[in-house]
């Protein structure tokens, strides 16, 4: 986050699942061609990359590199939680600074709001300026969302992360550390929640 300096940067984290999606949602579509940065998260799309010639493209699923970047941070790193259902987001970011006590949840806002609460949950992310701003709503509405309203943000760094406050709650577990390090935690996901499946 250092390095980005004055530039404000959004990130999606793309899986097979979510491109395929946006062959079919031209807003997504947009949403991800748009994206400052775009990391592979899901092999099926590191193995498309090499398939083009592009060889050291590696996995980097949106938990491990939000972690990774929160773990790296020592100066008070202010993030604001967007997304989950109520009450969990809460209980997400308490996980979230116990694990990380330097970090700070400068806000947090549960996902199942109607769009007429756009504005006064921009306002809220835009008093705090935080940091570091964590959409979790799902695709395609969390990268969509942080594209259509991106300008009027007031945060660094923003990213789609899926059910990544379940995880931080307890909620939710993932893959064995042996099946994400074979890139097959997509297999795991798809065991647990058999309806994804039928979504590709």
């Amino acid at each position: 986050l250092e390095k980005q300096g004055k530039r404000r940067v959004r990130i999606v984290t793309l899986n097979p699942e979510m491109l395929m999606m946006g062959v079919k949602d031209p807003q997504l579509f947009v949403a991800l061609q748009s994206a400052d940065l775009v990391v592979p998260d899901g092999i099926g799309v590191v193995w498309a990359l090499r398939r083009t010639g592009v060889k050291q493209q590696q996995r980097v699923t949106g938990i491990d590199l939000v972690e990774k970047v929160i773990a790296r941070q020592t100066n008070g790193l202010r993030i604001y939680l967007l997304g989950g259902k109520p009450g969990v987001v809460e209980v997400a970011a308490l996980n979230l600074v116990r694990r990380w006590p330097a970090v700070k949840v400068a806000g947090s806002y549960h996902g199942y709001f109607p769009p007429e609460e756009n504005q006064k949950i921009i306002q809220d992310i835009n008093q705090v300026r935080p940091d570091l701003l964590l959409v979790g709503m799902g695709v395609p509405r969390q990268e969509i969302w942080l594209h259509s309203h991106w300008q009027a943000l007031e945060a660094s760094v923003g990213i789609g992360v899926g059910g990544l406050f379940d995880v931080w709650a307890g909620r939710v577990k993932r893959a064995p550390k042996i099946m994400r390090n074979m890139g097959l935690e997509w297999v795991y996901r798809a065991w647990k929640k058999p309806e994804r499946c039928k979504r590709l």
